[in-house]
């Protein structure tokens, strides 16, 4: 039992928080510690609602990920995930105003939902699956690729992974599926419930 009155959720979530700082200093440390601390998770079994959310690193190579971080120290339209656990289904929460402009460039045909607290975008199917890039552990599979309203360039070749580390906080690995079929990490990013 913790006696500082932190719960594990957030002594968890400035774990993230400390690995997304390591990552801009040594992504490898970063990326092998995400990498243990995801293998050590269980499939989510009780997400339902909103949740918070954070980018923790990008894994792609060594020019990109230090402009992705910058970028993103900057401006992250990105706010979390929603869930509807009984109808294994879900989509982004996105911020308002000029969270639409990047859209709008790569895919203007795509239109964002409103919400009370800023758009909503990218709906996606839940359900659990063995992990692509971790094959021995079972996890919560975010996928893009089967709704017909997202868009087909990059979205659809998404299939987020997402475990339970401790109740209420979560971490997730971004994959790309390549042309080729096969997946590619490309990231990392955590999920907490308010």
């Amino acid at each position: 039992m913790m006696t500082t009155g932190v719960s594990s959720k957030d002594a968890t979530w400035e774990r993230f928080l400390a690995l997304k700082d390591k990552a801009r200093k040594d992504l490898a440390a970063a990326d092998a510690e995400l990498n243990e601390l995801f293998r050590s998770g269980t499939v989510p079994t009780d997400l339902d609602g909103p949740t918070d959310g954070i980018l923790v690193t990008t894994t792609t190579n060594k020019l990109l990920d230090p402009a992705v971080h910058a970028i993103t120290a900057l401006w992250m339209p990105w706010q979390g995930k929603r869930f509807d656990a009984a109808a294994g289904t879900g989509d982004n929460r996105m911020t308002g105003g000029l969270a639409q402009l990047p859209s709008k460039l790569l895919w203007p045909l795509y239109r964002m939902k409103d919400a009370k607290d800023g758009k909503l975008a990218f709906d996606f199917k839940t359900y659990e699956d063995a992990g692509k890039d971790d094959p021995d552990l079972q996890v919560m599979v975010i996928d893009y690729a089967d709704i017909e309203d997202n868009p087909t360039l990059v979205i659809r070749s998404i299939r987020d992974e997402l475990v339970q580390i401790v109740p209420g906080a979560y971490l997730g690995k971004i994959l790309f599926r390549t042309p080729s079929g096969r997946y590619e990490k490309i990231g990392y990013f955590a999920l907490r419930t308010p």
